[in-house]
């Protein structure tokens, strides 16, 4: 702090009432360390960084075991089997991500980033593992009935996402939950290849379409179920089955009084969004009576909310849900199947705590003896026979399984002057006595050691000047530099460096929505370089024009991110990566690709699949697909490209195609055009290798390859647009 105070104190002209200060060299002194912990960072900086510092800074062994590890080279590798997986096993992320994104002359795939690997391994271990949590509390409690689960396909209804599902867990007759007509459509489709004993369970509010279909479905020997969440579906299921001469299964979905207080539990409780209520329940027990079908009662369904955070609630639900069922099998119900909803919760910050939407205090084996007790207790007290468990399990099953990776393409440097560098003769030249008060008050907080003080009176003083700017009275110079001297302080009183803004090349609304939307955090790591000590903290701002287009918050309640320098903006070592800089948001793999806009026509990523090889890279690219085009999000709101196109071409030629000496340029022109409808819209970034930018008659070309085929290319125009939309 002396050195700050010696700064103002140097070259101010003392306020009236105050007593001068001493008059002395203008120029400011070298600066002194400020904070009385720089030794030990000076300490802590001659320390060898390894990987280990960096699992622990980034809390990876808590929210990514057993999927996520960092690797001696400082590059995060997926673990396919979990606990299971071999050292040689490992799937290092950052060779995917060189694989994907090298062109195809040097053995690449050629697509562009922003990018989601899938890993079905991960996706088959989540259920195996599943599947024998309850496997294993069953046998251990003495449980006479078993497990049976489905996955709700609105945590991701990407097709080879859901078939995958159905293929793992045909073994153990796990099935799928639907929650519209487009859902069951899917889901009837996929679970034609599925175990005929699968359930196919049909939630959401319904209307005689969706009855049909959902009849018609075990018509096909689906083992179908519709679950009544409004009290006047039971009606249109009597009589739509009737018609069809289809014996339905049914159920009932509670609205139970148990809930829990956090954001996910909103849809709990007795003023919940679904569910019946016991009034409600008794009157379609009445209906079905009345009808001769109170036997095809066969399940009951409730939901506490997602992200149950302690098993003492999941067993309050449970017990109150059991005590249900227990009494629908008294009057007559033929009972057979529980199903507790999802609310299996993930850890994402690694904390492992129960106060937390971002975390759970259990783990699978914890979830599963707590459901098969607290239904094992309810039934025995009832002398009801036990029912097949079933639980709709979404976010557990499919969030680790898939990893966005985007690029940090630049960013801001730190404007913060020297000491040295800050001119204050200039500055107080045109300050008016108001703002030369505070310089004074700013000079004797800072030899008080005052730091909240210091801040009060830079603040005003900032303002002060502004004012004066707006008023013409102070020049954009001198307001430079009284911001200079503002950031001067803050830096010297923090002793920090303010975080730097990180530009990512990916739409937070279309990949990360639920950030923006709801506030969920997710975990967000470098991919590489994490045997490098990260020097800076940052935020990340993403393409598009909306001030909302940022993250700045992140697991552990920080407000910035522990991360590398950029190559050239005093970056370390490229880590493998070309110079580029790569990061991954992890157990992402429900909702956001299904939630996630088009907001400023950005589409989604591009995608690949990728198993377990025995291969030297340890992994195989099984599947790959580029993200959407331009023309591709165009189409979405209802434009049509190739018109576009045409329209652009007529004015091309109307004039640019004027000038008979440059046919080639023309040419070019016209092409670039065609290819920016066919790229995605995320950024290109260039580099020495392959995207170096080329520049003809003012028309820029991605790479030397894309300039040499539209001037040389003896394709006609719309050979090129078909190319464009193969």
């Amino acid at each position: 702090m002396p050195a700050l105070a010696c700064c103002v104190d140097a070259a101010a002209v003392a306020p009236p009432g105050y007593a001068a200060f001493i008059a002395g060299d203008s120029s400011l002194p070298s600066a002194v360390p400020f904070s009385a912990s720089t030794a030990d960072a000076a300490d802590s900086n001659s320390t060898h960084w390894s990987p280990a510092h960096s699992s622990a800074l980034y809390r990876i062994d808590g929210w990514g075991a057993p999927y996520f590890s960092v690797n001696n080279a400082g590059n995060i590798t997926v673990r396919p089997y979990g606990t299971d997986t071999l050292a040689h096993q490992e799937i290092d992320l950052l060779k995917i991500v060189k694989k994907v994104s090298d062109p195809k002359s040097v053995g690449g795939l050629g697509l562009q980033l922003p990018l989601i690997v899938r890993v079905p391994d991960v996706l088959k271990n989540r259920l195996e593992s599943l599947q024998s949590a309850f496997e294993s509390a069953i046998q251990a409690q003495g449980y006479e009935s078993h497990y049976q689960g489905v996955y709700p396909v609105k945590c991701n209804q990407d097709r080879f996402v859901v078939q995958d599902i159905v293929k793992f867990g045909a073994p153990f007759r796990f099935g799928l939950e639907a929650g519209s007509k487009p859902e069951l459509l899917l889901a009837m489709s996929c679970l034609c290849k599925g175990n005929p004993e699968a359930l196919l369970v049909c939630n959401g509010f319904k209307d005689a379409e969706y009855i049909f279909l959902a009849l018609l479905a075990r018509k096909l020997a689906l083992n179908t179920v519709i679950v009544l969440e409004e009290e006047e579906e039971v009606d249109l299921v009597i009589e739509i089955s009737k018609k069809l001469s289809v014996r339905p299964v049914i159920g009932v979905r509670a609205k139970l009084r148990t809930k829990h207080s956090g954001h996910f539990g909103s849809t709990s409780g007795e003023k919940g969004k679904f569910g019946l209520t016991t009034i409600q329940i008794l009157r379609v027990v009445k209906k079905l009576q009345d009808s001769g079908m109170l036997d095809c009662l066969q399940l009951l369904h409730f939901h506490i909310g997602s992200q149950i955070p302690s098993t003492a609630l999941l067993q309050a639900g449970v017990v109150e849900a059991a005590q249900i069922y227990s009494e629908l099998a008294r009057l007559g119900a033929d009972m057979k199947v529980i199903d507790i909803g999802g609310g299996l919760g993930i850890d994402y910050d690694g904390s492992k705590s129960g106060n937390s939407d971002l975390s759970v205090s259990y783990g699978l084996q914890e979830y599963a003896s707590a459901v098969v007790n607290a239904v094992r207790f309810v039934c025995d007290r009832k002398s009801i026979k036990h029912p097949i468990i079933c639980s709709e399990s979404g976010r557990a099953i499919v969030s680790h399984h898939s990893i966005l990776i985007f690029e940090a393409m630049s960013a801001t440097a730190p404007t913060t002057p020297a000491m040295n560098q800050v001119d204050l003769p200039f500055i107080l030249e045109g300050l008016s006595e108001d703002a030369r008060v505070d310089c004074w008050n700013l000079s004797q907080a800072a030899m008080r050691h005052e730091t909240e003080t210091c801040f009060v009176y830079a603040d005003q003083l900032k303002q002060r000047c502004v004012e004066q700017f707006k008023e013409g009275t102070l020049g954009i110079e001198q307001l430079a530099a009284v911001d200079g001297l503002c950031d001067l302080v803050s830096k010297v009183v923090d002793a920090s460096e303010p975080a730097r803004t990180y530009h990512v090349n990916l739409s937070i609304f279309t990949s990360i929505p639920d950030f923006w939307s709801i506030g969920q955090i997710f975990p967000i790591v470098p991919i590489h370089r994490l045997d490098e000590r990260p020097e800076v903290r940052g935020i990340l701002s993403d393409l598009t024009c909306d001030s909302d287009g940022k993250i700045d918050k992140f697991i552990g309640g920080e407000t910035s991110l522990p991360l590398h320098g950029l190559e050239g903006n005093g970056g370390g070592s490229s880590g493998g990566a070309n110079g580029r800089y790569y990061l991954g948001m992890f157990l992402g793999g429900a909702y956001q690709e299904s939630l996630g806009g088009v907001h400023n026509l950005f589409g989604g990523p591009s995608v690949v699949s990728v198993s377990q090889s025995d291969g030297p890279y340890s992994f195989a690219v099984t599947r790959a697909a580029p993200g959407p085009s331009c023309g591709d999000v165009l189409r979405v709101m209802q434009h049509e490209p190739e018109l576009m196109f045409e329209t652009l071409k007529h004015r091309a030629e109307e004039f640019c195609g004027q000038d008979h000496g440059n046919e080639g340029t023309h040419a070019a022109l016209v092409s670039t055009i065609a290819r920016s409808f066919h790229n995605m819209p995320y950024l290109v970034v260039a580099s020495p290798c392959s995207l170096t930018a080329m520049n003809n008659n003012g028309f820029y070309y991605c790479n030397e390859e894309d300039y040499n085929a539209a001037v040389d290319s003896g394709a006609s125009e719309d050979e090129q647009w078909s190319y464009c939309y193969a």
